[in-house]
């Protein structure tokens, strides 16, 4: 850890540094940490060890690199960081590290949340959806601020009538077809994307990781799709969509051509 901050601080150096990274900041550099973040949850369901170790490194660098610009403005520093994250840790699990009681995944679900709430009190972040950041994937932020609503009673009795809004919504998005008003459109279809949302978590599922699994879905059935044409010769761009749809259904159906 001593070595990689010794980097860090190299790189930085006013005089001998990397130009590219003098130049850097938290904004510039925020969209790297995010990237990785990405990778590291991507290798981490692939379940690749060596790939995983590889993109953990990455993402820590990206830890190092805010912390030393915090350093440089006088902040703090990487010691300051691991440190609280440490205090944090053993606070919200006093099961663990206290005299509490012994605590179930449930329990200490529903612990943790009441102090995050105390956390944002102390913080002055005052609101029921007070603390969500906001640079977080719009589908995932939904889901994390309709949840918030759940719990002060803001909620949909059962994923029932969440699928009756999403009908409702679906009626006003196409109500608005005609028209062709971009910004109408959009409106609406980001209310269906909040209800979809909402629909997920009404069903114990991350909105996300769906989405996630219909984009690898749809991946493996038209690279299928691509793969058949090529035995051919043609490419997608040489087929029409008929063609094209009877290979789909071949291919979702598990079956050869």
């Amino acid at each position: 850890m001593d070595a990689l901050l010794t980097v860090m601080a190299a790189l930085r150096h006013p005089e001998t540094g990397c130009a590219w990274d003098r130049e850097q900041d938290f904004a510039t550099i925020a969209p790297y940490t995010v990237e990785e973040a990405y990778e590291v949850a991507a290798a981490a369901t692939e379940g690749d060890p060596a790939q995983l170790k590889d993109e953990l490194g990455d993402l820590l660098f990206q830890v190092v690199y805010h912390a030393r610009l915090a350093e440089e403005r006088g902040w703090f520093d990487f010691e300051d960081v691991a440190e609280a994250i440490t205090e944090k840790m053993i606070s919200r699990h006093p099961h663990v590290f206290g005299g509490a009681e012994d605590r179930t995944a449930a329990a200490q679900t529903a612990a943790w949340e009441v102090q995050k709430v105390q956390e944002r009190a102390r913080r002055a972040e005052h609101g029921t959806l007070a603390g969500i950041a906001t640079a977080i994937p719009a589908l995932a932020r939904a889901q994390k601020l309709c949840a918030r609503a759940a719990r002060v009673g803001f909620d949909w009795p059962d994923a029932e009538a969440v699928l009756d809004k999403l009908a409702e919504e679906t009626a006003e998005l196409r109500a608005e077809l005609p028209e062709a008003d971009t910004a109408r459109i959009q409106d609406e279809l980001g209310d269906m994307f909040f209800v979809l949302a909402n629909l997920a978590r009404k069903l114990g599922q991350s909105a996300e990781a769906s989405l996630a699994g219909a984009n690898a879905k749809f991946t493996r059935r038209f690279n299928a799709v691509e793969a058949a044409l090529a035995a051919e010769g043609r490419t997608p761009g040489d087929a029409d969509l008929a063609e094209m749809e009877k290979l789909w259904n071949q291919v979702k159906q598990g079956t050869e051509k």
